[in-house]
């Protein structure tokens, strides 16, 4: 709170000046420019200053000619300029610094008794001030003690306790102070008020009472200080009743309230929203003749500010004018902070005005206050000359949200430019600019179609790491992202996109979106790897990935000649769960095909027909005749029998065909067997081409067991090369299979007969 800037009871520590070595004194005096050199015996100081003789005037002329004739004065040699030597470093500053790089052994005390052979009272105070941390003052505090090194007074104990006291070790300041009568130093007022007032500030109540009733069991007198410290730590608290209590116990002791105790008071008073109360005690200090001072008002003022009673904050305020007490920055802040709080921003930048005009120059508390109202109201024109003020004046903001708001303010109102010197004056004010700065303005100017700038900005962003800080409190939204990157990447920039994301990626963002574009430009671009390696990322991340990212994808490793990156890509579009186009699908088929890899392509196919896409059956009877001509017959019998059981039967004629006359024999009487088990509609024609065949290469027992099976499923029995088949069969010693071949054409043809003359009786009856 603004006013409790005029209640506080501690004062900032100093150094005390302490000579360090008082023997390099003298030594500084050989290298101090400013001194005047001693005159040395023999040098040209010593001599009388040369004189004309007196009553005759010098002759030009003879003067000229003795000139001449003189041999030229002696070169008195200039005294060598000595450098200023640097400042040496002070014994206390060492000590801190050993105590701050090394650990607190033996040996560090052993160096330091070695650096100082004699401690005395400036030596210890200085090394407690300076102490880089309260462990290490601590630690030197008892250690100089139990050494014997030196004996600790008044002051170096009221000098640990305040250490510790900030440190919120409370339990061994408590313990520092109440030995001190055993080390022969008395206590005073002063030792208990700071430890009472740490206590408060660490929220133990209970200990800052306990603490202050000690005092009278010790015989430590409790004046009007000690009743303030004790106020201060109960009202912080929120405990208004206690602290009542305590006060009427002051006022019982004879103790009397000061203005400054009234103004401790009210203040605690407000904090705990006792309005009454407050206003109570405000009277009661007149009463006592007690006038309030600038002080007062501006804890009265700030109080009705938290209730929004405008109407009395005012009239105080005109009470403070009308006693002539002068209204300091304090004041108006609280006044401006007030009508912000209300949405009188008019009023409030009325008072800003009045307060310039009358000498007060603003703080940056006083920026702070009024800027976010006139954001939120609007005025743009108002907050940019209020800022133009503050880079003026160099006066830096602690709270920079407000920052934040006007940025958000000029964009709001399309003035980009006044967006843009936001962020300058920030740079200029030595203000660390975050992300989220960044990427309001990049937002905004990716909505306006500024993209060059936005750019700008972005390179900024990347080159200064702004995203990696840890201690940044705005991150970079998607909103400013996702369309940045989208840009980038349809405008062939991807790469930078890639870098700004994978900053991104650091700071734990999975933005699907922004995957799904980096993929999307890294393939148009030609960077099939790079975008592979993104959607790698995606699946171990669970990052959900777009068909067409994957279309995009393996488009361009088809078209850069990459058929198995390709089907690697399409595997892993099947897997979660998207179901490719039947152009897609032909695009890997046809590159691994042209590729030769064939059995790769059957996999595709075999993906393909269970996926229920039955297209592109020109190019699977392709694949089915590499199949079978390489050999690999099971499994294109394998597809084929997938294909029949899909609706999408091949056209096994051209297949026979084809398998025939190219005397892949073994192949064609595989896939012969196959459609006889499973009656497939073959032409009695291609049964022809694969017996001459079979018979051709003299294949005598296939063609034979080939053509019983057609026989057997009621098929032709009018080959024309029975009759060679059946001699190939006795020539080669299968008789037996001849005989059989034989009965059973004979067979055939018997039953043929009949069944001829059963029509012409059937004819004749009729």
């Amino acid at each position: 709170m603004p006013s409790m800037a005029f209640i506080s009871l501690s004062k900032p520590s100093q150094w005390r000046p302490r000579l360090s070595n008082p023997q390099s004194l003298p030594l500084l005096r050989l290298f101090c420019s400013t001194e005047t050199p001693s005159p040395q015996p023999g040098s040209a100081s010593d001599a009388p200053p040369a004189e004309t003789p007196t009553g005759s005037p010098p002759d030009p002329q003879n003067g000229s000619a003795a000139a001449a004739s003189a041999p030229p004065p002696p070169q008195t040699p200039k005294p060598r300029q000595l450098r200023r030597a640097r400042n040496p470093e002070k014994t206390e500053d060492i000590i801190c610094r050993m105590m701050a790089n090394r650990a607190w052994t033996t040996r560090l005390q052993n160096s330091i008794r070695d650096l100082v052979p004699e401690f005395d009272h400036n030596l210890v105070w200085n090394v407690l001030h300076g102490a880089k941390t309260s462990d290490q003052a601590l630690q030197f505090f008892r250690w100089v003690e139990r050494s014997r090194l030196f004996q600790h007074d008044r002051e170096t104990h009221l000098k640990i306790i305040e250490i510790l006291g900030r440190a919120s070790k409370l339990n061994h300041a408590r313990c520092i102070l109440l030995d001190m009568p055993k080390k022969g130093v008395q206590w005073d007022e002063d030792l208990f008020i700071h430890l009472i007032d740490s206590y408060g500030k660490a929220g133990i109540v209970q200990e800052s009472v306990k603490l202050f009733n000690q005092m009278k069991e010790l015989g430590v007198e409790r004046s009007l200080k000690s009743y303030e410290a004790l106020f201060k730590s109960i009202l912080r608290r929120g405990r208004y009743m206690m602290g009542k209590r305590y006060f009427n116990h002051m006022l019982a002791e004879g103790i009397e309230p000061t203005r400054h105790t009234y103004n401790i008071m009210i203040w605690g008073f407000f904090l705990s929203l006792r309005l009454e109360t407050a206003k109570r005690f405000f009277e009661d200090m007149k009463t006592r003749g007690l006038s309030p001072d600038v002080v007062t008002y501006n804890t009265m003022i700030n109080g009705y500010n938290r209730f929004k009673m405008m109407d009395e904050a005012e009239q105080l305020f005109v009470e403070l004018k009308g006693k002539n007490i002068q209204p300091n920055v304090i004041s108006y802040t609280t006044m401006i902070k007030g009508y912000v709080s209300v949405g009188k921003v008019d009023d409030g930048y009325r008072l800003f005005q009045e307060m310039k005009s009358f000498g007060i120059k603003p703080n940056d508390v006083t920026f702070s206050t009024l800027l976010p109202g006139l954001c939120d109201a609007e005025k743009k024109d108002e907050a940019q000359n209020l800022l133009s003020e503050m880079v003026e004046r160099h006066i830096a903001p602690k709270d920079n949200s407000v920052f934040e708001k006007l940025l958000y303010c000029q964009c709001k109102s399309g003035d980009l430019d006044a967006a843009a010197n936001v962020l300058k004056a920030m740079i200029r004010l030595h203000i660390p600019t975050e992300a989220g700065h960044y990427g309001i303005l990049i937002e905004n100017f990716c909505k306006a179609g500024v993209y060059d700038r936005a750019v700008h900005l972005l390179d900024k962003l990347i080159e200064k790491e702004i995203i990696m800080r840890s201690q940044s409190s705005m991150e970079l939204e998607a909103s400013a992202y996702n369309p940045m990157i989208e840009y980038l990447c349809n405008h062939g920039q991807t790469d930078k996109a890639d870098v700004l994301f994978r900053q991104l990626m650091k700071k734990g963002v999975q933005d699907s979106v922004a995957f799904n574009n980096l993929i999307r430009g890294h393939a148009k671009e030609g960077n099939s790897d790079s975008a592979f390696e993104i959607l790698k990322i995606m699946g171990r991340r669970g990052v959900p990935r777009e068909a067409d990212s994957y279309k995009l994808l393996i488009k361009s490793y088809v078209s850069k000649g990459e058929p198995a990156d390709a089907k690697t890509a399409l595997d892993s579009m099947i897997e979660n769960g998207h179901v490719p186009e039947s152009s897609l699908f032909r695009s890997v088929m046809e590159s691994l095909f042209e590729d030769g890899r064939v059995q790769t392509a059957s996999r595709i196919m075999k993906s393909m027909v269970e996926k229920g896409v039955n297209e592109n059956m020109d190019l699977v009877a392709k694949i089915l005749e590499a199949l079978f001509i390489r050999g690999h017959v099971e499994e294109a019998l394998g597809r084929i029998d997938l294909l029949m059981q899909s609706g999408c039967a091949p056209e096994f004629d051209s297949l026979l065909s084809v398998l025939a006359e190219k005397g892949k024999t073994i192949a064609a009487v595989k896939l012969l067997d196959f459609c006889l088990e499973r009656d497939c509609m073959v032409d009695f024609k291609s049964y022809d081409k694969v017996l001459d065949a079979l018979l051709e290469s003299g294949k005598t027992l296939n063609a034979y067991s080939i053509l019983c099976k057609i026989m057997d499923k009621g098929g032709v029995t009018d080959w024309r090369s029975t009759d060679d088949l059946i001699k190939s069969l006795n020539l080669e010693g299968n008789t037996k299979q001849a005989d059989v071949l034989s009965r059973k054409i004979k067979g055939g043809e018997d039953m043929a007969g009949q069944s001829n003359k059963g029509k012409k009786q059937v004819s004749m009856a009729s």
